[in-house]
C-alpha cells in the first residue's frame, strides 16, 4: 500500500508536527505532500520527514516567514499537488490540507485538528488582530473568507472519514461540514517530560507559560494578569508576531525568554508552580506536557482544556479554571490556586496525563485506519 500525508506547511515544529511525527512512525517512509517545506534539519530529524512534495509556494524566494500573507493561494496551491499513485492518502489538516485532490480509487482520512480557524469560529478575532474590521480592506478581507469557507466546505466531500483529536473539535466539525468524527485525543510525549516523585504539591518558585506569541493564545492578558500579582514571579517562553505586545503588557515581574528547546521546556516546568494557559484551543498539548511533569495547571475553561484537566470540583484536581479571558479571572484564578495547591497531587497530574501518551494514539489510530480501509475495500468490491 503506497501511503501519503497532506500535512499543511512544515516551517516550525508545533502541535500538529508532533502528530505528523506519530503519523510517519505509523506510515514509515509515506511520502509528505505540503504547500512549503522550510523545515530546519533538526526538526526534520526529530519528526522523521524524509520525502516531500512541495507547491509552487515553496519557490517564493522568503516564503518561510512571509508564507500567512499568501493565504488566497492557499487553495489552489494544495489542489495542485499530485495523488495519483497513491491508495491511501491522510490529511493533517487545520488549515488547507484536507482539499487535496484525491478520486475515489483511494481512501482519503483527515485527521482534522480543527476546520480552518480563521474562515470560520476565529473570524471576528482574527479580522480585529490583524486591524481589519472596517473600510475596504476589511470588506475584502471579508469576501476573501467567505470564498475560504465556501471552498473548506466543498472539499469535505473529498474526505472519506474524520479524525479529530478532542469532543469540542469534532462538535465544530459537525457545524461546520455536518460530517460526523472519531475522538482520538493526540499524542503527548508524556515519557520525555519525565515526571519528579520527590514533587510536592505547591512547590516551585515560579509562574510559566509556553506558546506561540499569537493572537488567540491570549499570552498577553496572562502577562497583563501579573500586574495584578506583583510579588508573583512569572516565565514566558515562546516567540511569534504578537512578541511586541506582550512585552509591552509585561511588568517587572514577568520575565520573556524567547523560543526554547524542549530540553529547556523540560527543566523550566520542573521548577514551575503551576503553568498557565488562556487560550480557547483545539487541545492544547502544552498543558498535558506540564500534567506530565507533575505540574499543575491554570486554563481557560473553554475547548480542549475542559478534556485534559480536572478541575477543583473533581475528587482527583489537576488543575484550576478560569472562566472569562480577562486579566482580573486570571488572577483570580491564581490566588485560588494558591488557596487550594495542596489538593493537587503532583501524581494525580502525571496520571491524568498518561491518558495521552503517544503509544495510545498510535494504537487507537492505527486501528481506525485498518477498520476504514477494510471497509473501503468492501465498498470498492460491491461497486465493481
Amino acid at each position: 500500500m503506497k501511503v501519503a500525508i497532506a500535512h499543511d506547511w512544515l516551517v516550525t515544529l508545533g502541535g500538529s508536527e508532533l502528530v505528523l511525527r506519530e503519523l510517519l512512525r505509523i506510515f514509515p517512509g509515506a511520502t509528505v505532500l505540503t504547500l512549503i517545506d522550510k523545515m530546519s534539519d533538526t526538526d526534520r530529524s526529530f519528526v522523521g520527514v524524509e520525502r516531500t512534495c512541495t507547491t509552487f509556494l515553496d519557490r517564493v524566494p522568503g516564503v518561510a516567514s512571509s508564507y500567512r500573507r499568501f493565504l488566497p493561494l492557499f487553495p489552489a496551491a494544495m489542489s495542485s499537488l499530485q495523488l495519483g499513485e497513491f491508495d491511501l492518502v491522510i490529511s493533517n489538516s487545520h488549515a488547507v490540507a484536507k482539499g487535496v485532490r484525491t478520486s475515489s480509487h483511494q481512501l482519503h482520512v483527515c485527521y482534522c485538528l480543527s476546520p480552518m480557524r480563521y474562515a470560520w469560529d476565529l473570524r471576528t478575532q482574527y479580522l480585529r488582530e490583524s486591524g481589519l474590521t472596517g473600510g475596504i480592506r476589511g470588506f475584502a478581507a471579508n469576501r476573501l473568507l467567505d470564498r475560504l469557507q465556501r471552498w473548506d466546505r466543498a472539499n469535505t466531500s473529498r474526505v472519506d472519514s474524520f479524525v479529530t483529536l478532542s469532543q469540542y473539535i469534532a462538535d465544530r466539525i459537525a457545524r461546520a461540514y455536518g460530517r460526523p468524527s472519531t475522538v482520538i485525543h493526540p499524542p503527548v510525549d508524556v515519557d520525555y517530560f519525565g515526571f519528579d516523585a520527590s514533587r510536592r504539591p505547591g512547590s516551585g518558585d515560579y509562574y510559566f507559560t509556553m506558546s506561540r506569541f499569537v493572537p488567540y493564545k491570549r499570552i498577553d492578558l496572562i502577562a497583563r494578569a501579573f500586574a495584578q500579582l506583583p510579588d508573583r514571579r512569572l516565565i514566558i517562553a515562546g516567540a511569534g508576531p504578537d512578541v511586541e505586545k506582550i512585552r509591552a503588557a509585561a511588568g517587572p515581574n514577568v520575565e520573556l525568554i524567547g523560543r526554547v528547546t524542549r530540553d529547556e521546556a523540560k527543566s523550566l516546568l520542573a521548577g514551575a508552580r503551576a503553568f498557565l494557559f488562556a487560550a480557547e484551543d483545539d487541545f492544547g498539548i502544552a498543558p498535558v506536557e506540564a500534567q506530565a511533569r507533575g505540574v499543575p495547571v491554570i486554563a481557560y475553561s473553554r475547548g480542549g482544556t475542559l478534556e485534559t484537566i480536572r478541575g477543583l470540583d473533581h475528587d482527583e484536581p489537576t488543575g484550576v479554571f478560569f472562566n472569562e479571558q480577562s486579566e482580573a479571572a486570571i488572577a483570580h484564578a491564581v490566588r485560588q490556586f494558591e488557596e487550594n495547591a495542596q489538593r493537587i497531587e503532583p501524581t494525580a497530574c502525571r496520571v491524568n496525563a498518561e491518558r495521552f501518551a503517544e503509544r495510545i494514539f498510535r494504537d487507537e489510530f492505527s486501528a481506525f485506519v485498518e477498520r476504514e480501509w477494510q471497509s473501503f475495500q468492501v465498498r470498492r468490491r460491491t461497486a465493481s
